[in-house]
Formats: structure tokens, C-alpha cells, sequence
């Protein structure tokens, strides 16, 4: 995909400080920003046909943000990679991420904004 339709595709999710309103209300938003990396772009172009993701690329970063929860199937991503990629490698390629992260198996990464949701993933 090239930069400009790219760009075109995805929104950012930065804005100027001269734009932000301060709220005092609960958002539910998570995400997680990853070093560039081949698997982080396929990660990221896979869980940006998600209905909710927004993806924003930055020189050296790649940010998911989503509403609720966002789930990262391994196998999933695999496929769309091409190759195998495992829970490791993903935690490996995400430098942070804001929300509750949750390892369900080896094949599954669950992010929350909604902490009460996340409460039936641990014991």
C-alpha cells in the first residue's frame, strides 16, 4: 500500500492541545502503540478492517486504538502475515498499550477499556 492511500485510509488519532477538551467521564478506549516491524504492519492492516480500530502510523511507531476491547487472534493475524506468529512475538513487537491486557491462550491477546468486562477473563 503506498503512503498516500494509506494516509488516505486511516485517521489520527493526535490532536492539538488547542483541540482537546478535558472531560471528567470514563472513555472505554484501549490500544497499543508497536515498534515498526514487518509483523506490527500486518497486525496493524489486519485489525484495521475492524469495524472501531483506528490506525496511525508515526516514523517509527504504529498505534491501535479501539473502543471496548480489541482482540488479537494470533492465528488470525498469522494467516494475513503469511507465517506463524505467536502471543510472545506480539508482546515482544508492542512497546505499549493503555487499557487491561489480558493473554486468554497462546493464541489470543485481549485488550479492555471496560475494566468490568475484563473481570471474566481472570481469576
Amino acid at each position: 500500500m503506498s503512503l498516500a492511500a494509506r494516509d488516505a485510509t486511516h485517521s489520527n488519532i493526535f490532536k492539538a492541545m488547542k483541540d482537546i477538551t478535558f472531560e471528567q467521564t470514563i472513555s472505554h478506549q484501549c490500544g497499543v502503540t508497536m515498534n515498526d516491524s514487518v509483523e506490527a504492519r500486518a497486525i496493524a492492516e489486519f485489525m484495521g478492517q475492524k469495524p472501531g480500530v483506528t490506525i496511525t502510523y508515526q516514523p517509527a511507531l504504529i498505534r491501535i486504538d479501539g473502543d471496548g476491547k480489541l482482540i488479537f487472534k494470533m492465528d488470525a493475524i498469522g494467516e494475513y502475515l503469511g507465517r506463524e506468529i505467536s502471543a510472545e512475538t506480539f508482546e515482544v513487537n508492542t512497546s505499549t498499550h493503555y487499557g487491561r491486557m489480558v493473554r486468554v491462550d497462546d493464541d489470543t491477546v485481549i485488550l479492555f477499556g471496560n475494566m468490568d468486562e475484563m473481570f471474566e477473563y481472570i481469576e
